[in-house]
């Protein structure tokens, strides 16, 4: 009766159905760990809504980070939502352990913000970028290692330093519904439209219709989804 209960609570928290074969002592621990990581949030980010927030996540320019219900933060976050339009994140946005969320990556010019939709994954360690705008339309999950970078160095003038030419941004646009694979890597500039999936390790640059796969260095259509 005890498992029953636990097994169907922790199922509601992280809103999947569990493997039957899980041990006991295995979900009473994970049960355990994230009732201290939503007091932790509700107390962190003053609110009633269901937030999970590890206390070993780092969160700064908090008055900027916007959100919805369900959200998970995991162990060794670090996330600055100091921008123009900051952080906003849906319904079901789970950030996996070792995330790195940067809006502003100088203090002399504020980013623009990150616009994460309803029920996105984002993978562990991996790096995203706010300067130019990034948007992540619902449903989308994003592997481990990758990195996402809406912003350029300028570089033209050979007298000048490329630390000190500046940059420039375009912004990066993920559709609803993609699959970004493990340790692939999105330039500025780049969007990707619905329902699309990107190959492992791919360098993406460019502008990509609905439901293609994309692979490769540098990205490219390898076909469409049938």
């Amino acid at each position: 009766m005890l498992r029953k209960f636990i097994y169907s609570l922790v199922s509601k928290i992280r809103n999947i159905s569990l493997d039957p074969q899980i041990p006991s002592a295995y979900l009473i621990r994970l049960l355990s760990g994230k009732i201290v990581n939503r007091i932790y949030g509700s107390i962190r980010l003053l609110t009633i809504r269901s937030v999970f927030l590890s206390p070993s996540a780092i969160l700064r320019g908090s008055s900027c980070f916007k959100f919805g219900r369900n959200l998970m933060i995991g162990p060794r976050c670090y996330i600055d939502a100091l921008g123009i339009e900051g952080i906003t994140c849906g319904d079901g946005v789970s950030f996996g352990i070792g995330t790195t969320m940067i809006v502003t990556g100088s203090l002399q010019q504020l980013g623009k913000g990150i616009r994460i939709g309803n029920n996105v994954g984002l993978g562990t360690c991996g790096h995203y970028g706010g300067a130019g705008g990034l948007e992540i339309g619902d449903d989308t999950i994003i592997g481990n290692y990758v990195s996402i970078h809406p912003e350029n160095h300028n570089f033209k003038d050979l007298d000048i330093p490329i630390r000190l030419q500046g940059v420039n941004h375009k912004g990066i646009k993920i559709g609803k519904g993609c699959w970004i694979g493990a340790k692939s890597t999105i330039l500025d500039g780049t969007q990707i439209g619905n329902g699309c999936i990107v190959a492992a390790g791919a360098v993406v640059s460019g502008i990509f219709p609905d439901n293609v796969i994309i692979g490769g260095i540098p990205a490219r259509i390898i076909k469409t989804r049938e």
